[in-house]
C-alpha cells in the first residue's frame, strides 16, 4: 500500500467512491486505497461492526470516511445507502461493486447445489451490482461524470468446478458490464469489469489448501500468491481521470494465469 503514495490517479482528489462488502478483503483495500489518494469513501458494507472498523482505520490515518450498513440484496437498503451518502457528500463519482458471495459457500457438483443457495449467490453477486448501479446513476448523470468498476472472476475464464453458482453470477457481470457500457457512455459514465485472479485474503477458506495454492501459482505468469494490494492499480486507475475513453473492457488482473 506505501507504493500507492508515489502513483498518479488524477482526478480521485475529493472523489466520492462507494466500495460495496468493503468490511473485510479486497474491499477493504480498495476502501483504503481510494482515501489513501484522496477519496471520500463509503464502506457499503452489510456487517456494521467490520463497515465502522474500516471507516476507522481510514479515520485514523487521516483520510475521509462514512460507513454506511447496506444490504445489495435489499434495493430498499442500497436506496438508502445512496440517500445517505448524498446528504453527506452531495455527489457520487465512483462505484465499486465488490460485494458477493464466495468464501461461505462450499464446493460440490452442480446438481447438489439448494436452490435456495443458487439463488442467493444470484441475488448478491449480480442482481445486487445491478441495483447499486442503478441507485447511483441519478447523482452520476447529473454530473456528467462517473465510473462503475464491477469485481468479476478470473475463474470465469477457467470454467472452475464446484462453484457453478459463483461462476455464473460473475460471468453474467461481464455482460453486464458491456451491456452498461454502450447505454451510459453518452452520460459520459464508464463501466468496465475487473477479473482478479486467486486472491489470497485474511478471510478463511476450507478449500484454500497448501497444495492447492500452490498448484494456483504455477499457472500464473509471475509466480506469487496474489495479494488484495494487487488490484489497487487497477481500481484506481479505472476511477480516475486517466481511464476516461476507456469503457466496456474487461481487465485481466491475475498474474497473468489467463489470457483472453
Amino acid at each position: 500500500m506505501n507504493d500507492m503514495q508515489n502513483a498518479i490517479f488524477p482526478g480521485l482528489n475529493d472523489r466520492v467512491a462507494i466500495v460495496t462488502g468493503a468490511g473485510q478483503g479486497i474491499g477493504r483495500v480498495l476502501a483504503k486505497a481510494f482515501a489513501q489518494a484522496g477519496a471520500r469513501v463509503v464502506i457499503a458494507e452489510r456487517n456494521e461492526k467490520t463497515a465502522a472498523s474500516v471507516a476507522g482505520e481510514i479515520l485514523r490515518a487521516g483520510g475521509q470516511a462514512l460507513a454506511v450498513t447496506t444490504d445489495v440484496a435489499d434495493p430498499a437498503s442500497i436506496d438508502e445507502m445512496v440517500e445517505v451518502v448524498e446528504d453527506e457528500y452531495g455527489r457520487i463519482d465512483v462505484l465499486v461493486n465488490n460485494a458477493a458471495i464466495f468464501s461461505t459457500l462450499e464446493m460440490r457438483p452442480f446438481e447438489q447445489i439448494p436452490l435456495e443457495e443458487w439463488e442467493r449467490v444470484l441475488r448478491v453477486n449480480i442482481t445486487g451490482q445491478m441495483l447499486c448501479a442503478r441507485a447511483v446513476l441519478p447523482a452520476m448523470r447529473r454530473a456528467k461524470w462517473g465510473r462503475i468498476i464491477n469485481m468479476a472472476s478470473g475463474a470465469v475464464s477457467l470454467g472452475r468446478p464446484g462453484y457453478l453458482h459463483y461462476i455464473t453470477s460473475k460471468s453474467a457481470l461481464v455482460g453486464m458490464s458491456r451491456s452498461m457500457a454502450r447505454e451510459l457512455g453518452k452520460d459520459n459514465i464508464t463501466v468496465n469489469a475487473i477479473l482478479p485472479g486467486a486472491v489470497f485474503t485474511e478471510i478463511e477458506r476450507k478449500t484454500v489448501t497448501p497444495e492447492w495454492k500452490e498448484r494456483v501459482i504455477s499457472m500464473q505468469c509471475v509466480p506469487r500468491a496474489q495479494t488484495p494490494e494487487d488490484l489497487v492499480g487497477t481500481v484506481l486507475f479505472l476511477a480516475s481521470e486517466g481511464s476516461a475513453f476507456i469503457t466496456g473492457q474487461t481487465i485481466n488482473a491475475d498474474g497473468g494465469a489467463t489470457h483472453l
